[in-house]
Order: structure tokens, then C-alpha cells, then sequence
């Protein structure tokens, strides 16, 4: 499948998006006084998220490497025309 220029730009967008806005959820989330317990071990409420936030990333990042490599092969092949 080729993807366009478009859609790989896009595809790319995205995965910047996500490294720029999950990790300061993240942080968002450690600060909550629902996180951790007092005795400092994490609670179910911080580590859904953390799932989250992984997931998420690991996602965003196949998606982005999805559209570096399309953009890649998108400005190889208009090298060669």
C-alpha cells in the first residue's frame, strides 16, 4: 500500500501529538493524591493510567514511524519522476 504525502504527514502528526501529550497526563496523574497510597505504592487508579499512557504511546509511535517511513518513500519517488 502506498500511502500519499497527505496521509503520511498526518500519520506522522499524530505520533508527534501523542509523545507531546501523554507524558504530561502522566505527570498529571502521579501528582493526583489518588495515585499512590500513603504508603507510597501505587494504586489501581495510577496504574490504569499508566497502562493507558503505554498503550498509547507504543501506538502512537507505530503510527508515527508509519508515517516517517511514507514520507520517506513519498519523497524518494518524487525524486525519481
Amino acid at each position: 500500500m502506498k500511502l500519499t504525502r497527505r496521509a503520511s504527514l498526518f500519520l506522522l502528526a499524530f505520533g508527534v501529538w501523542t509523545w507531546l501529550i501523554w507524558p504530561n497526563f502522566m505527570l498529571n496523574i502521579a501528582k493526583d493524591d489518588r495515585a499512590f497510597t500513603d504508603s507510597g505504592a501505587p494504586t489501581t487508579f495510577f496504574t490504569v493510567h499508566l497502562v493507558l499512557v503505554l498503550t498509547s504511546l507504543t501506538l502512537g509511535t507505530v503510527i508515527g514511524v508509519i508515517g516517517w517511513r511514507g514520507f520517506r518513500a513519498d519523497r524518494a519517488a518524487r525524486k525519481t519522476d
